[in-house]
């Protein structure tokens, strides 16, 4: 096919002026759309599939089909073969691109492909495709993250620091207890994501531009070749929404949000202010200006990237709000904030990696957990098992937090007749029921950071992570499709 040949347009019979060579380029897909020539060769093999079934294509021409599909697929697999697809001269979208590469290898047997179907529906295809991948490698990257965090949590067995609320000393708390807190939001990142994943997992191949294709096509059978649940079940809505995409970037956004949270943390914990952890060298960087710094690079792009996935989301909202049904061109601009977040799995691995090199300075924390009254809550609820009410207890513990302040010193170095000057009730074992790890273990309750329960919390999630690669089992299959 010669370039004069190539430069036709899909859609030229109608037409009898060129388009305008400005707007012929500005209106190009292809420079993004690049990205989808597995999915839309798979698609494409799929369809085959399905013609030849119905009778449009012999089996001999779909096998040459197929293998001219994986040829092109196999040819433009490398950085050097992407380029030259983003690059190519007058391929209009990534599905002319392979309608071309198609006659070239094997003549008019290529147009033929496109009986039955519409690019308004190959796109809608090749982009769940493409959504299903990437939740697919999240998944993967959210799982390695989680090993991290809970390997992390059990080397620091009962190691003990202080927990915030409004950014002030609340508690003490088990380091581990403090890890694991982010395990769970990423097992409801997973969720979501999962579930994202199964309500884009039908088939729109068969739905034609807009209501539904013109041949008697059997619509299971390229559902099953690409691994979908089956067929989408309304021809308009197949072609017209792009949900999926914004369901996957919101669910990413909670992604985000959660590990800058972490990076947040970790980045005031490596302040000299703090002390709580050093910062692996392999992660940081240092000034160009001052010799001494040690700076939390990584932690901070982690803690930013969020902008870039949130504007993503809030990108597709806008371009879909308001489209009357069905196709419409404004679409198209849903692909490139699809494509913008490809970074997650690879942030997610580097923040894996980055969470077992951190160190944990042990002794900072535990000095910090053991000032600045945190055993106060622990203080009252002994008085409550003096059959103190709370209030009153409370009141009577913060009489006693008050007068050790103006002395200087902590709640557990007053002695017990200073104590019995705010209540008749405190004991001798009072200063037993506020040591470090008793005020630990006062919070024995599912899901609190009583020694034992973090221990057993972390034998339930090492349990758990063993069936993880189960429940993603589905969507790496998916990926390979």
């Amino acid at each position: 096919m010669t370039i004069e040949q190539q430069s036709v347009k899909m859609w030229s019979g109608r037409f009898r002026e060129p388009l305008d060579a400005e707007f012929e380029a500005w209106q190009r897909s292809i420079v993004f759309d690049w990205r989808l020539l597995q999915e839309e060769i798979a698609a494409s093999k799929a369809h085959a599939s399905a013609l030849c079934a119905a009778n449009i294509l012999t089996r001999s021409e779909t096998t040459e089909l197929r293998v001219a599909l994986d040829a092109i697929a196999a040819d433009h697999a490398t950085d050097e073969g992407k380029a030259l697809v983003r690059n190519h001269p007058t391929a209009e979208d990534i599905h002319h691109f392979v309608e071309i590469s198609l006659v070239e290898r094997v003549g008019s047997l290529g147009l033929k492909l496109h009986t039955g179907r519409s690019r308004n529906e190959q796109i809608a295809t090749d982009l769940r495709l493409y959504v299903r991948k990437q939740i697919a490698l999240t998944l993967d990257a959210l799982i390695v993250w989680i090993n991290a965090l809970v390997a992390k949590a059990e080397t620091a067995e009962d190691a003990v620091m202080p927990s915030y609320t409004h950014m002030q000393r609340a508690e003490p708390v088990l380091v581990a207890h403090w890890l694991l807190a982010y395990t769970e939001m990423i097992l409801r990142d997973a969720g979501r994501l999962m579930d994202c994943s199964k309500r884009l997992n039908n088939c729109p191949l068969g739905s034609g531009a807009v209501a539904g294709a013109t041949l008697a096509l059997d619509r299971s059978i390229a559902a099953k070749e690409l691994g979908f649940a089956g067929p989408t079940g309304n021809s308009i809505d197949a072609t017209s929404d792009r949900d999926f995409i914004l369901e996957y970037l919101q669910a990413l956004t909670f992604v985000g949000l959660h590990l800058s949270r972490f990076a947040e943390e970790i980045t005031l914990f490596a302040t000299a202010e703090f002390g709580f952890v050093t910062l692996p060298e392999a992660f940081s960087t240092g000034s160009s200006a001052m010799p001494q710094k040690k700076n939390p690079d990584l932690t901070e792009l982690i803690r930013a990237k969020v902008g870039r996935i949130h504007g993503a989301a809030e990108a597709v909202t806008l371009q879909l709000k308001g489209l009357p049904l069905a196709y419409n061109k404004d679409m198209q601009e849903t692909q490139e904030p699809a494509f913008a977040v490809e970074f997650v799995p690879q942030m997610l691995g580097l923040v894996a990696r980055f969470t077992a090199a951190l160190q944990f300075n042990r002794q900072r924390m535990n000095d910090a957990a053991q000032s600045g009254y945190l055993n106060a809550m622990a203080a009252a609820t002994y008085l409550v098992h003096k059959g103190v009410p709370f209030r009153t207890a409370h009141e009577k513990v913060g009489n006693a937090v008050r007068f050790a302040i103006e002395k200087g010193v902590e709640l557990n170095s007053l002695s017990l007749d200073e104590l019995r000057q705010f209540g008749a009730e405190f004991e001798q074992d009072f200063f037993a029921a506020v040591s470090l790890h008793a005020t630990v273990d006062c919070h024995d309750v599912t899901g609190g950071t009583a020694r034992a329960r973090v221990r057993k919390k972390l034998a339930a999630m090492r349990k758990l992570l063993a069936t993880l690669p189960t429940l993603n089992q589905q969507e790496a299959a998916h990926a390979g499709a």
